[in-house]
This record gives C-alpha cells, structure tokens and sequence, in this order.
C-alpha cells in the first residue's frame, strides 16, 4: 500500500525547468482594481440636500412596462399612494403606465389626482423654452 502512494504524490520538477520557468512564464500579479477615494461631503451639505420620496415613479425613456413594474412595487410595499411624473414626450407614456395599473393589474387603484403644468427650461443657446409636466396620484 506504501507504494502506490508514493506513485499518487505529484513529482517534483527537475532542477533544469525551475531555472527556466520564470523566464518563460513569468509570475503573473493578480490585478487589483485602484482604490476610489470617497468624494468628500460635508455632513451639512448631505443633510440639507433634499430627500425624494420613495412614492415617486419619474417616467422617461424606458419601455412602459419598466415604470408599471416600479408602480406595483410601491403599492405592495405599503404605500397608499404613487405619484407618476412626467415631461415632455413621456407624459403619454406617463398616462399608459397609469392605465395599464389601474385596469390589467391593480383593480383597486383610483387616479386620485393629476396636475398639469410647466416649466421653463434655458437651452444651451440661452433661450428658455417651456415644457410642459404631469403628475398622476394613483391610490389605493
């Protein structure tokens, strides 16, 4: 039984592939990413910076489906309110995800609210264009 454990342990290499290994192959370093230096915030700052509220869903450009999810999200987490906001050319896609809450998942959701308005906004030429918002409360 010695014996074939002697056969099983691995053989060392000889004295002549040892010298020329590293030569070969040299030691490869595992890379490391470089260590990011936190922005320094003061306290003060991060306190007064005003909080968003987690009831808030802001529509843009991802497909409808993306902001619906984040909508059913908020009401089976607890809130007894989402707000949808919107500008410009995602205030339809704004309304869409209302819609498709209010009448193929949540039957229990009732547009509570919705206001329009708009904002003016200041291009890269200077000149200030308006746009128009909406915000859709959906509560349960």
């Amino acid at each position: 039984m010695a014996e074939k454990a002697k056969k099983a342990a691995p053989k060392e290499a000889p004295k002549e592939v040892a010298k020329i290994a590293p030569k070969i192959a040299p030691k490869i370093e595992p890379k490391t990413a470089p260590k990011a230096t936190p922005k320094e915030v003061p306290r003060e700052a991060a306190r007064d910076r005003p909080r968003m509220k987690d009831n808030v869903v802001f529509v843009g450009k991802k497909p409808t489906m993306s902001y619906v999810l984040a909508v059913i999200t908020q009401f089976t987490n607890g809130e007894k309110d989402v707000h949808i906001k919107a500008r410009g050319r995602s205030i339809s896609r704004a309304v869409d995800v209302a819609e498709i809450v209010r009448n193929r998942f949540l039957g229990d959701v009732k547009v509570r609210e919705i206001t329009i308005g708009t904002e003016e906004r200041s291009v890269e030429d200077g000149n200030k264009i308006n746009v128009s918002t909406m915000d859709i409360v959906l509560a349960k």
